[in-house]
């Protein structure tokens, strides 16, 4: 069985460590690799090879930097198909998905090919006679990005590339549940030229989440997640003096109005809530039927659930693979058992779905509820499987107020034809990130990314100018030359004139 390791220094090791987890195929539920969890000597072994690098990699010009990200895209693009199959072999998402996701992760590389205009200053002449100031960003030093298993190449590729544009070293701890696309990452950057250090992995638990926490020589963590997790990484870290960048967990709604575009929206909200098995952070996980539109809704999503084409990520017929581990599917399970115990209508059950060849497989079918309420757990807490709850609201007023009362604040969207309850909804709705008629709206690399409330912790969303300004410093320059100064001493407070 094949050993998944770390990349240190610029080669796979072993490393120090001697403990070892499994990991899975998802749709067999078989042991497909084992998983080499690093040591504190490992991660201190990536730290100094990034260090050892970082003065020469911060002194390279941003152009220089750009064209070696304009290699790494290249190399991205020609081998998606490859590294596709490697994010369905250990996620289980079906391989149209697992493109998809590359796609979204090479678009903030593509973004990151600009950095020589985003580094860029401002600078003001003549601020006082003889006087010039100026701004400039400057690289952090060796900073590090705790991954998710559902995105293990998008959400790596939305911390790394602007880590590493901007001057910095990256050190990747990737999900234990599907690691070996880290792997071929670290491979891809090599290829693409940059220096051995820049970008390293650096594999673990959650023992090694914590050295990264308590390393004294690692600037700053970026982090997806649970809030839970979210919430101790980001005080820890800047307990430890760290700039944190933590994202997460999310309940996000859906506001159906009695006028919306019925077909088009079930579709939405089938692709947004059962797609990739409901492990998406952006998953539309309750969906606010206003009015009377509750029942026709719930009329034409219950077929939709019910003919979910539910197989393997390798069969192009799949619509929804397994879900990550067998830990995982029966949590989600357990879910589904509690809002039956609740009070809640399962118009559609996937709790006994079974699959002939793949009985061991970690699968489970689509969940629609109807008549949910915000006391039930299905309601208050991020269940990250199939599983959709409609709850009923007698107006706009009264289903915004539910979007706004929600711990969570990632993502939301409203479906509707009338544009002043649009623009009523994106101005007052307490969310980070908002669609109108969009189902999952993630911004494109250009923008960034990033919730309110329980769903963020820290100043700085990811990707995008808020990326930039994460990964590095502002440094703010007032100069003067001999020949324009004043003779003497000056005791008072620099003005004008």
């Amino acid at each position: 069985m094949s050993l998944i390791c770390h990349f240190i220094g610029g080669k796979r090791t072993e490393g120090q460590g001697t403990r070892r987890a499994d990991v899975f195929d998802p749709s067999s539920g078989q042991v497909a690799h084992q998983l080499a969890l690093g040591t504190r000597q490992d991660l201190d072994d990536a730290v100094r090879a990034a260090l050892a690098v970082f003065p020469a990699w911060a002194a390279t010009p941003p152009l220089t930097r750009a064209r070696l990200m304009f290699r790494l895209r290249d190399l991205l693009e020609r081998r998606a198909g490859d590294l596709a199959a490697i994010v369905t072999s250990e996620h289980g998402k079906v391989l149209s998905d697992a493109r998809g996701e590359i796609t979204r992760g090479m678009e903030v590389v593509e973004y990151a090919t600009g950095i020589p205009e985003l580094l860029k200053g401002e600078y003001t002449e003549q601020v006082a006679n003889g006087i010039d100031a100026w701004t400039l960003r400057q690289p952090l030093g060796v900073v590090a990005g705790i991954t998710p298993f559902n995105f293990p190449v998008m959400v790596p590729l939305w911390m790394a590339p602007m880590a590493i544009a901007t001057g910095n070293c990256f050190i990747l701890k990737p999900s234990e549940r599907d690691p070996s696309a880290s792997l071929f990452l670290a491979d891809l950057f090599r290829e693409a030229g940059f220096p051995d250090g820049v970008f390293q992995v650096v594999q673990g638990d959650k023992d090694m989440v914590g050295d990264i926490l308590h390393h004294p020589d690692i600037k700053a963590v970026s982090f997806v997640g649970s809030t839970p997790i979210a919430r101790y990484i980001y005080e820890t870290g800047a307990a430890q003096g760290k700039r944190v960048q933590a994202l997460g967990g999310a309940k996000n709604h859906a506001i159906i109005m009695p006028d919306c575009d019925l077909p088009r929206t079930v579709d939405a909200l089938m692709g947004a809530a059962y797609g990739s098995a409901g492990e998406r952070c952006m998953a539309l996980s309750v969906a606010v039927a206003v009015g009377d539109v509750a029942g026709p809704l719930i009329d034409a999503m219950a077929p939709k659930v019910r003919g979910l084409k539910i197989g393997p990520g390798t069969d192009p017929e799949s619509e929804m693979g397994p879900l990550v581990t067998a830990q995982h599917r029966d949590k989600v399970r357990s879910y589904v058992d509690a809002g039956v115990a609740e009070g809640a209508d399962l118009v559609v059950d996937g709790r006994s779905i079974a699959l002939q060849g793949y009985e061991k497989g970690f699968f489970l079918g689509g969940s629609l509820f109807d008549h949910v309420t915000p006391d039930m757990s299905i309601y208050r807490e991020e269940i990250f499987g199939p599983v959709l709850a409609v709850v009923r609201a007698p107006d706009f007023k009264s289903a915004i107020s539910l979007v706004n009362d929600h711990a969570y604040g990632n993502g939301t969207a409203i479906f509707t034809r009338d544009g002043n309850t649009a623009r009523s909804f994106v101005h007052g709705v307490q969310a980070g990130m908002v669609g109108v008629n969009v189902p999952i709206p993630v911004p494109m690399a250009f923008h960034s990314f990033g919730g309110w409330k329980g769903s963020l912790f820290g100043d700085h969303h990811m990707h995008g100018p808020e990326g930039i300004r994460f990964f590095t410093k502002l440094k703010a320059v007032t100069a003067r030359w001999p020949e324009s100064a004043r003779a003497g001493a000056e005791f008072v407070m620099p003005t004008l004139g």
